[in-house]
Order: structure tokens, then C-alpha cells, then sequence
């Protein structure tokens, strides 16, 4: 039986029994057999985590790409490894062998070091999801230097926040960049974020739009001639298994944004164990996340873990609903999509739909679904099983963070049995604890509690990059030797864990814990509603009580209001308890949300509160326009 790859229930309970018994015996299986090693490790784990401190395979030497591209070559540089989907469906795909990505990766390297570029310097990447991207990643892998993608929706002020941060020098970009029926001005936000940003030195800018751009003379450079000009072999730079890899911004929830920095030996075994076991991936199968890899599901299930497993991969540009709401399933049929990977917001988007713009296409091809983001509710979870599944493939609902790099529970396909909106079990190698709020550890099932990890994981964050201290006060201090998730979770009778949402979404209500996501759950069970999202605020007698934030899939007249606050308020009743009830609801065009589609709570939270003096920086909202609307509509 093989660490690597499970294939049933009773594997997947011998496994985890065997990583928990003996952790370190158990990583050191897997990296031993599945990867290509310089220098072996000298021990697989030191940790403490009160400073805290976590090694990984101490003293190993690697090069990630040499496990994600060369060692492929000899038995697989056919395949393919990237499938480039454009934003416009009548442009042609692009296909990527192992070989061309070699290729491609090399040169891209060689343009780096020729620029300057060397092992440990910060190179940002802004850029659309064009193969560019993938390169640039890659190639500063190749050559040791630390990337920090930034999506590229993101303000000039948040990206100017995150290049200053970790004093990239260099910005890699485009001129602009689809999206939809959309063009973005990339290369005009990059000269405005690089006014405020000294660190930088270079500007390469991939052409993709072919809009006029202003190029400033000796920092910016095409980089079409100069990957061109490039030599396609570049040595892989030697790694120590703990040197950073990346850095990756996720907001905080307050100051700014908190740079996790990822590291090389333990973030490669992890992504690629992970993505073997949650997708299921066989052999020329087609494997297709819809994030961005500006996010970290771009990264660990776009990038690096289908590529160290020699997979195919797909890569979209677009929108799910350009040209029209049919584009996913589109993609689907057209190139035999096997494992469909995205997030909930999108499930719901696309259910709100006529059913025909999925019935229209071969969903045949499906083996397994997968969502990420945030928990999934029932209704969405049954309309995509019902709908896009044919109730054949196995829902994956996974649980994982930016911090984490890895999924950490989720459903073992055909393996796990699933359960609507619970993510299910721990993976191995991770020990899940549930803590009450007096800091003791909550043993027995059917029970809530606050998300905690007692043992290190391989993919773990390592730091905030030139904070540790903050990394230590926001992961470790709330709870002695456990990182803390800062989420909260119910674990049911067999042990299964259902996300209830962060802890600062928990809303304590005449002395009750109440968690907003079953809240919104209930809610969005109602045939009338789309989407919702509850916030706490303060009332004289309760402490708090909850405002509902309501969009309806027709905004409708407002004399039907009354009626849907009530049905709303009995939905709730039945499915939670009269406790759980909305104080006031309003019903709302939309709702503020990030570019990566959560809704920014805080926002809601101050409203409710009747504090609109100072919302806080959104800029990085999808849609700062909406703030007003419900500011202008509240209670």
C-alpha cells in the first residue's frame, strides 16, 4: 500500500492512523519516493511553535522545477502539460508539451538573470491568466528567486503596498489584459504603483492586448525580443529546503495585507500529495481550476501540484459568464475537462442561470467536483451534484487557507463518503483539534468549536515575510502549541467538520454562539433569494442582534418586502431556531465584495452599526459602487 495515492475508505483510515502514529516516517516516505533530491535530508522535522519555528527535511537541497518540468522530459515531453484557454472563445487555444514548457521556463529564466535578477531577490508578477504567468513563476523557481504574484485586478494602491512590502526589483506585466467583455489598463496601474515604489528596477512587459502604452526608457522592456533572444536550457539553481519559494498577500483583518512566505521542499511535497489524493488524477487526464494565480488555489492547484504529478493542466483567461453563461460547461465539453475545481460564489452565479446553458453541453467527460473559497451551501452544493455532476462525481468541498498552502480536510473521492457542507475528514499528516473558548481542547463529537492544528504540515507558512512577530501574535498566541485557523467548525456525530465561517463572523446573541454561514444557509433556501450575508450589531437587550443583507434574484417591488422578511425569518426558525432570527433585513442590489469573490464583512458590519464615517480602504473591492447603493437603502 502506498502512501501516495489512496484508493478507498479503509486505505484512507490505515493511512491517516499511520501518518498520525508517526508523522515524520510518514512524510519522509513520500518525499523519499516521489521526488528528486540533490541532497537528502539530514532530519524531516524540527519545530516549535511557540517561537514559532517549523524545518521541513532540514538541510535537503532541490530545485522545485527540475521535480515540476525536467524530470518529466524523459518519459513524457509529449504530453501535455498546459492548455491555454483565451478570454475570446474564437481565439485559438494554445497547447503546451512538457518540452515546450522546458523550453519556455528556460528562457524566461536566462531574461531574468540577464536582468539582473538573482537567488533571493523579490520579483512581482502582475499579470493576466495568460502562459506568461506560469513562466514567470517558474522561471524564478528555476533560478532561486522569490515571486510574489499580485492578482492582476488589484488596485495600483494594493499593489504598490505589496511590491514595497517585500521590495520586489522587478515588476513583470503586461500592456493590459481581458476580462470578459472588459480591457484592463495593466502596464497605466503598474506606472502608477511603481510612483511610490524605489525597490524597482525593471519593468518587463508581455504584450497581450496590443493597446499603446507608455514605456519608460531603461526600466521597461518588451519581453517578447528578449525571450526570443533567450537560450532555452538555464541551470536549475540549488536549494535549501527551507529558502522561501514565494510570497503571497492575504488581507488582514485589520493593518495591512500579511505576506506568507512559503517555502520550497515542504510546499512541493505537500501540493503535489494533495493533489494526487483530493482530485483523484490518473494519467492523461484533463485537470482545470478556475482561480486566478494570484490567489493560492492558482498557485498549489493550477501550477505546482498538477505539474510535479505530470499532469495536464488547464489554464482560462476568461469570465464563467463571457460570452454568455454557458462558457464553463463550453470549456468542459471542449476539452474533455475531467476534474472541475471552483468556488462557490461562481456555483451560485451560474444556478441563478436558465438550467439550459448547462444542459446545452457534454458534461460526460466529469469525473470529480471540487469547490474552494468558502463553505458551500446546500442548495448550491445539490444544484452543481444535481446539475453539473449528474450526481456521478463525488463533490470535493475543501477546506484550506493561504496560510496553509495545501488542502488540509477534505472528501477522498470515491473514498470519503460526502456529506452536503461539510469538507468531511482531515488529509493525512493532519491533526485537526477543536478548541472552546477557555482554551481546552473539545474531545467528544457534536460539538462547535474554533479550528485549530496541533502537529506542523509540510506546506505550512513559515512567516509573515519581515514580521514575524505578527505571525506568531495572529497564528500562535490565541492558543498554546496549536496554530489557530481563525475559524470556526462543528464536528458531527462521526466526526465529519463543517466550516461555520470565521471566528469574527461568529455573532454571540443573548449568550448563544450563532455562526452566520448555516444562518445564510437557511436564508438562501428561500426560492426568492440569490445570495445573502448576516452581520452582527449592537441592541440594548441581546448584546447583539443580526441584520440580513438580502439579494434577491428579482429585485421586485417593495410592497412583496414585508412578506420575505417574514418567510425569510421562518426559514430560519425551522432550520435553526427562533434565536437565530433577523432584527432587520434589507434587500440589496449586490453585495461588497473582493476581487477573489468573499464579501468584505466589515464593511457590512459598519453599516449595520450606522458607522459609515470610515469604511477603511476599498479599493480592492469587485465593486466599490455597491457600498453606497446599500448605505443609501439601510435600515
Amino acid at each position: 500500500m502506498s502512501n501516495y495515492h489512496i484508493k478507498n475508505f479503509e486505505e484512507y483510515y490505515l493511512i491517516y492512523r499511520k501518518s498520525l502514529r508517526d508523522p515524520e516516517s510518514f512524510w519522509e516516505e513520500v518525499a523519499e519516493e516521489h521526488f528528486l533530491w540533490h541532497k537528502r535530508w539530514d532530519k524531516v522535522l524540527e519545530w516549535d511553535f511557540k517561537k514559532p519555528d517549523v524545518k521541513w527535511f532540514v538541510n535537503a537541497k532541490l530545485n522545485v522545477t527540475q521535480n515540476a518540468i525536467d524530470r518529466h522530459l524523459q518519459t513524457k515531453a509529449q504530453r501535455t502539460a498546459i492548455i491555454f484557454e483565451p478570454n475570446d472563445p474564437s481565439e485559438p487555444v494554445r497547447y503546451y508539451s512538457y518540452r515546450d514548457l522546458y523550453h519556455e521556463v528556460n528562457k524566461m529564466a536566462n531574461v531574468l538573470k540577464h536582468q539582473g535578477i538573482k537567488k533571493g531577490d523579490r520579483v512581482c508578477i502582475y499579470l493576466p491568466m495568460i502562459p506568461e504567468l506560469t513562466f514567470s513563476v517558474l522561471a524564478c523557481a528555476r533560478i532561486g528567486a522569490i515571486h510574489s504574484v499580485v492578482f492582476a485586478g488589484f488596485s495600483s494602491k494594493a499593489l504598490a503596498t505589496r511590491i514595497q512590502d517585500s521590495e520586489c526589483k522587478m515588476v513583470i506585466t503586461a500592456d493590459g489584459g481581458y476580462r470578459g467583455e472588459k480591457t484592463i489598463d495593466l502596464k497605466g496601474i503598474v506606472d502608477v504603483a511603481l510612483e511610490t515604489c524605489p525597490s524597482v528596477e525593471t519593468v518587463l512587459v508581455a504584450k497581450r492586448t496590443g493597446e499603446t502604452i507608455k514605456m519608460q526608457k531603461d526600466r521597461d522592456k518588451w519581453l517578447k525580443p528578449l525571450t526570443e533572444a533567450a537560450l532555452g536550457e538555464c541551470p536549475a539553481e540549488i536549494m535549501d529546503a527551507e529558502d522561501p519559494l514565494f510570497i503571497l498577500y492575504t488581507s488582514g483583518s485589520t493593518g495591512k495585507p500579511k505576506g506568507m512566505v512559503h517555502t520550497q521542499a515542504g510546499y512541493m511535497v505537500y501540493t503535489a500529495y494533495t493533489f494526487k489524493n483530493v482530485f483523484q488524477y490518473r494519467d492523461n487526464q484533463v485537470f482545470w481550476c478556475t482561480a486566478d494565480i494570484g490567489w493560492i488555489t492558482g498557485h498549489s492547484y493550477i501550477v505546482y501540484g498538477p505539474l510535479l504529478n505530470a499532469a495536464t493542466t488547464l489554464m482560462f483567461e476568461g469570465v464563467p459568464n463571457y460570452p454568455d453563461f454557458g462558457r464553463f460547461w463550453q470549456i468542459i465539453e471542449k476539452h474533455k475537462v475531467n476534474q472541475f475545481y471552483t468556488a462557490p460564489t461562481a456555483i451560485r452565479t451560474l444556478a441563478k442561470e436558465n438550467l439550459d446553458y448547462v444542459l446545452n453541453y457534454d458534461l460526460s467527460s466529469l469525473k470529480i467536483l471540487g469547490t474552494v473559497g468558502e463553505p458551500i451551501n446546500e442548495e448550491a452544493w445539490h444544484w452543481y451534484n444535481n446539475n453539473v455532476g449528474k450526481k456521478k462525481s463525488p463533490i470535493v468541498d475543501t477546506w484550506w487557507q493561504t496560510e496553509t498552502g495545501g488542502v488540509m480536510i477534505s472528501p477522498i473521492p470515491f473514498a470519503t463518503p460526502t456529506k452536503p457542507t461539510y469538507a468531511t475528514l482531515p488529509l493525512p499528516g493532519i491533526q485537526i483539534a477543536l478548541m472552546d473558548e477557555h482554551g481546552n481542547e473539545i474531545r467528544e463529537n457534536q460539538v462547535d468549536g474554533r479550528l485549530c492544528v496541533k502537529f506542523p504540515w509540510p506546506s505550512m507558512a513559515r512567516t509573515i515575510w519581515g514580521d514575524h512577530e505578527r505571525f506568531r501574535e495572529t497564528y500562535f498566541s490565541t492558543y498554546e502549541n496549536k496554530y489557530f485557523t481563525g475559524d470556526g467548525a462543528q464536528r458531527d456525530e462521526v466526526g465529519y467538520y463543517r466550516i461555520t465561517g470565521r471566528v469574527d463572523d461568529i455573532i454571540i446573541v443573548s449568550g448563544h454562539n450563532l455562526g452566520t454561514a448555516p444562518i445564510e444557509d437557511a436564508i438562501n433556501e428561500h426560492q426568492a433569494v440569490a445570495e445573502s450575508a448576516i452581520v452582527g450589531f449592537p441592541h440594548d437587550i441581546k448584546g447583539n442582534a443580526l441584520y440580513g443583507f438580502i439579494i434577491l434574484k428579482e429585485f421586485g417591488e417593495t410592497r412583496v418586502h414585508d412578506n420575505l422578511r417574514k418567510e425569510v425569518n421562518q426559514l430560519i426558525a425551522e432550520h435553526i431556531g427562533p434565536i437565530a432570527k433577523l432584527d432587520k433585513i434589507q434587500f440589496v442590489p449586490g453585495l461588497p465584495k473582493t476581487r477573489s469573490g468573499k464579501i468584505m464583512r466589515r464593511i457590512l458590519r459598519k453599516i449595520a452599526a450606522k458607522d459609515t464615517s470610515d469604511l477603511g480602504d476599498t479599493t480592492t473591492l469587485l465593486n466599490p459602487e455597491i457600498v453606497q447603493a446599500i448605505i443609501d437603502g439601510a435600515l
